[in-house]
């Protein structure tokens, strides 16, 4: 059986992506950091669960390690979680404070799941690696104005990450895919409830990616996706 590890798994983004890999059949875990909230999401998709928070990194890295002995390494890791830097988070109106925190929670905590959870998945030579990325980390298009400074530069950093993991593992070729995914402007708690696009719209790149047919050679990896397409960041 297939299991995928989703994180940001009790809403949003998160739990419509894990929904999605459920109605395939797929076994689903979920990580998220409101043990409560989470229990109730695990339940009504009929997945697994376990709390995690990610400010945290030393004790998250135990969580993690302890979710490997409990149910193995996963076939797909779903990374959904994140955070939104304050509104008037510019450069130089950005504390440090809340420069590490948006950056504990939108990088730091990327790289350790996929540094704590990914060497299975290369031992066996078998694995999907999907990041939910922004597309405000873009460094060229629309929106890369300025303005959200960490929560922009957080995401610039993801998108660099997963380009780099995806030529460190060969680009497909060792059997591990590496992407990162914009899901656009979706109707979440972070999004807002006039967003254009529903939780479930905004989740189907990643769903896509996460189960895909890949040719080496001929499919791409290590890139940023929207709406199952490449856009340059």
């Amino acid at each position: 059986m297939t299991l995928a590890f989703v994180t940001g798994g009790s809403r949003g983004l998160g739990l419509a992506t894990a929904k999605g890999l459920r109605e395939q059949g797929i076994d689903v875990v979920l990580f998220a950091t409101n043990g409560e909230t989470l229990s109730v999401a695990a339940e009504s998709i009929g997945a697994q669960y376990q709390a995690i928070d990610f400010l945290d990194l030393n004790k998250s890295q135990e969580v993690l390690e302890d979710s490997l002995m409990r149910f193995g390494v996963p076939d797909i890791l779903i990374l959904a979680h994140g955070v939104m830097s304050e509104k008037m988070s510019k450069t130089m109106r950005t504390t440090l404070t809340e420069w590490r925190r948006v950056f504990t929670v939108n990088l730091d905590s990327v790289f350790l799941c996929i540094n704590v959870l990914a060497p299975g998945m290369a031992e066996r030579r078998s694995g999907r690696v999907v990041v939910y990325s922004a597309c405000l980390g873009r460094m060229s298009g629309p929106g890369n104005a300025g303005g959200l400074a960490p929560y922009r530069v957080s995401k610039a950093g993801v998108n660099a990450l997963v380009r780099n993991f995806a030529h460190e593992t060969g680009l497909g070729a060792r059997g591990i895919l590496v992407d990162a995914m914009c899901p656009n402007h979706s109707r979440t708690d972070m999004g807002g409830p006039t967003a254009p696009k529903s939780a479930e719209e905004g989740a189907d790149t990643a769903i896509w990616l996460a189960t895909r047919n890949f040719e080496v050679g001929k499919d791409q990896t290590g890139v940023l996706w929207e709406d199952r397409k490449i856009v340059p960041w």
